[in-house]
């Protein structure tokens, strides 16, 4: 029998590797190798059980401090887990250390299987099995020694019999695991005012948990300052979770829809206000419109067309920070008189002569 090889050399990673190190080469090596993304490649299978055999010790304070003294003698007859060595003999299972075993006899021998206990193994299956498989969207046999189809989550295990992959949970890792269910997400569309402000909506939709289709009305806070694209996390209120494990989330992507007049940027609000030509030469004050109310605005003289003028804290309120607020920036546009009274006119006439004589002589 070849010797085994060096568990750090496995991961890939040094003797001083930390748990975040050993943990990183893990995932990426049991993506790489996983049967289900290397149907048929018995090679690949062989890599896959080495790198879970070698993260199980290494991520193990207690078991690598063994392995870092002893080495693999640490795991056979004369180390210590009993009689049989670490992983057992054929149709052995049992708890050691935190870490459920069981060894199946398949068509290409034993096969051992680990079922972490501690630390965060389920997020790490989650994260690593989630992406294989898209959350549920591949499947494949559920029966022999192959691995089967899931939907959801784990059920069944690695090796012979009927286990797999399936609905929610890993018996084929020394019992069920819980495992949360899957996200749903949707879309709310809110108007300006309401995303500036905050409000509740109520929404209609299908109860995942219940097979009938039974449609439910949910009461959906959305916070002031929300913008287009930003979701709101209703916990809970997604897929049902599988054996006893919590439910999944709702996310409602929020639609801002336009205001006429109105243009957002970020926290900051952009309007225009059209002044009267004589205003803008001898100066005055103009009401503009914002979310807070009209405001009396001052119009300086000779303010020009396209002068912007910023109106500190009337725009958008933080998400974060409710005392914080953007600005709001108005556009001045000088409205030019379309029809003419001939006293008017004449005016005109005259302040054009006397501008006219003004630049022959300067």
């Amino acid at each position: 029998m070849a010797a085994k090889r060096d568990y750090y050399e496995v991961l890939g990673v040094s003797r001083d590797a930390d748990a975040s190190a050993i943990k990183k080469a893990y995932r990426k090596l049991a993506k790489k190798y996983h049967p289900d993304t290397n149907p048929g490649d018995k090679e690949a299978e062989k890599k896959f059980k080495e790198v879970t055999e070698a993260y199980t010790v290494l991520s193990d304070p207690e078991k690598k401090k063994m392995y870092d003294q002893f080495g693999h003698a640490a795991f056979d007859e004369t180390g210590g887990y009993g009689a049989g060595g670490a992983y057992g003999a054929g149709g052995f299972s049992g708890q050691q250390g935190g870490t459920w075993r069981r060894t199946y006899g398949g068509p290409g021998g034993n096969y051992q299987e680990f079922h972490f206990e501690g630390g965060d193994m389920d997020d790490m299956f989650n994260d690593i099995f989630g992406d294989i498989f898209h959350h549920g969207s591949a499947s494949g046999s559920s029966s022999g020694s192959g691995y089967g189809s899931r939907s959801g989550g784990f059920t069944g295990g690695f090796g012979s019999g009927s286990g797999g992959y399936g609905n929610g949970s890993f018996s084929g890792f020394g019992g069920n695991f819980r495992s949360k269910g899957s996200d749903l997400r949707s879309e709310v569309t809110v108007s300006f005012d309401e995303a500036a402000f905050g409000c509740d909506k109520m929404i209609r939709l299908q109860d995942p948990g219940d097979p009938s289709g039974k449609v439910q009305t949910l009461k959906v806070h959305i916070p002031a300052g929300i913008d287009s694209g930003k979701s709101v996390r209703l916990r809970g209120k997604g897929m049902p979770g599988v054996n006893g494990g919590e439910n999944g989330d709702l996310l409602l992507k929020v639609q801002v829809s336009p205001k006429p007049g109105y243009e957002r940027k970020g926290m900051d609000v952009y309007t225009t206000v059209n002044v009267p030509f004589t205003t803008a030469v001898f100066g005055g004050e103009a009401v503009v419109s914002t979310l807070y109310g009209n405001v009396l605005c001052k119009i300086r003289e000779g303010t020009q067309s396209g002068t912007k003028i910023r109106l500190r804290g009337k725009g958008i309120v933080s998400m974060k920070d409710p005392s914080v607020h953007g600005d709001h920036y108005v556009t001045v546009q000088i409205e030019v008189p379309r029809y003419l009274s001939p006293a008017a006119k004449q005016k005109l006439k005259e302040y054009e002569a006397v501008c006219a004589g003004k630049a022959r002589t300067a």
